[in-house]
């Protein structure tokens, strides 16, 4: 209870709200709607009885899960918030297989530029063996041509 003002729950209910009232640390005065919606799906007698069996540490995570869940009831009365779990994987796998799309028209982009750049490769070998006879002819004696021959070679 904060001050005079009773919290929500009290409000609602139309009761005189305690010192020790178990709804006034989790539903203050200022977010009616806040409790209204649990108690609208779950009833005050039954959160009371969730909100006394569990460790104080604990209790505001479960008024945090019971306005979540009693939200996702009244959007969708029939799945509640597992309809918005199954929505949410649905959309994960959607996106994990667009993921997958996507790496493969990435490795697929890369296989053909390899085979481009083999290709270039082998032009440049092939350009080199041509050049060859003529280097071989000019200077047959000279063993500078034959160094830089092996060189080249040696290195692609």
């Amino acid at each position: 209870m904060e001050g005079n003002s009773p919290c929500a729950s009290c409000k609602l209910l139309r009761r005189r709200c305690t010192k020790d009232c178990i709804f006034a640390p989790y539903f203050p005065s200022d977010d009616p709607h806040k409790f209204s919606i649990v108690h609208k799906i779950f009833g005050a007698s039954n959160v009371s009885k969730m909100l006394q069996e569990l460790p104080v540490h604990q209790r505001a995570d479960a008024v945090s899960s019971l306005v979540y869940e009693a939200t996702a009831r009244t959007k969708d009365p029939v799945y509640g918030c597992v309809g918005a779990i199954s929505y949410l994987q649905n959309q994960v796998s959607q996106l994990q297989m667009q993921l997958t799309v996507a790496q493969t028209e990435i490795l697929c982009a890369q296989m053909q530029q390899v085979p481009a750049m083999a290709e270039q490769q082998i032009e440049a070998y092939d350009n080199n063996l041509t050049g060859m006879p003529q280097l071989m002819n000019n200077a047959s004696s000279s063993s500078l041509a034959q160094d830089q021959l092996k060189r080249e070679f040696l290195w692609t």
